[in-house]
């Protein structure tokens, strides 16, 4: 039975999950070129670990040791799945 298929948006807080894709192409350049300088790529383990206090936005995200904050919307376009701690 396979894991389900989410986007990062979507995701728990405190689960763990790992970069499946990255719709590219809904994002506008530069909102592509900050996931990729924060380290989003496929393969990458991230965790979901805050929501922002008003419209539950930014969410703040573990990528590896770091931890960035990214707007729900850019992170809409990342699907994630999840993986065993």
């Amino acid at each position: 039975m396979s894991k389900p298929l989410l986007s990062l948006d979507d995701l728990s807080l405190g689960t763990r999950a790992e970069i499946t894709s990255i719709d590219w192409a809904s994002l506008d350049q530069g909102e592509a070129c900050r996931l990729r300088h924060f380290g989003f790529d496929e393969g990458v383990r991230v965790e979901p670990l805050h929501l922002g206090p008003f419209g539950r936005d930014p969410l703040a995200v573990r990528v590896g040791r770091m931890t960035v904050a990214i707007r729900r919307a850019h992170a809409r376009a990342v699907r994630v799945v999840p993986i065993a701690a």
